[in-house]
């Protein structure tokens, strides 16, 4: 299997967006981006990190999946997202695979890129997001 993958993100859970883009602002990163996207009730806001960012996420609702984690664990590392370059070829690629997909098609995800998720179960209890960016 060749993903040829580049780490674009790490997903972090946080209670309070706003706290935690403070608190990551005394490290010696900068905000650079919040969006909130309605479809999936996550407040986000991007971190650029070297070559890649954390992006910290806000449930807006506590029904989302950020809301439920939250409360099961807590904040903390909710994902790693690879970048991909066509996410459609991926996600054939990986179900061919016989890997388990929670989305077998692309949504929006942040800044109008492209995303799907892989179901942990297949990789170690880790969710993996796949990220196709706007061109």
């Amino acid at each position: 299997m060749n993903l040829q993958l580049k780490l674009d993100h790490l997903g972090i859970a946080v209670a309070n967006l706003d706290e935690a883009i403070r608190v990551y602002e005394t490290l010696g990163l900068r905000c650079s981006h919040i969006e909130t996207i309605l479809e999936q009730k996550v407040r986000t806001a991007t971190l650029p990190l070297g070559e890649t960012n954390l992006e910290l996420l806000e449930s807006t609702e506590a029904n989302s999946p950020i809301g439920k984690f939250l409360v099961t664990r807590g904040g903390g590392i909710h994902h790693l997202a690879f970048q991909v370059e066509d996410i459609e070829k991926k996600l054939l690629e990986l179900k061919g695979l016989g890997l388990r997909l929670i989305d077998e098609t692309p949504r929006i995800g942040l800044e109008g890129s492209r995303v799907a998720f892989i179901h942990p179960q297949n990789t170690f209890n880790t969710l993996i997001e796949l990220v196709q960016r706007r061109s």
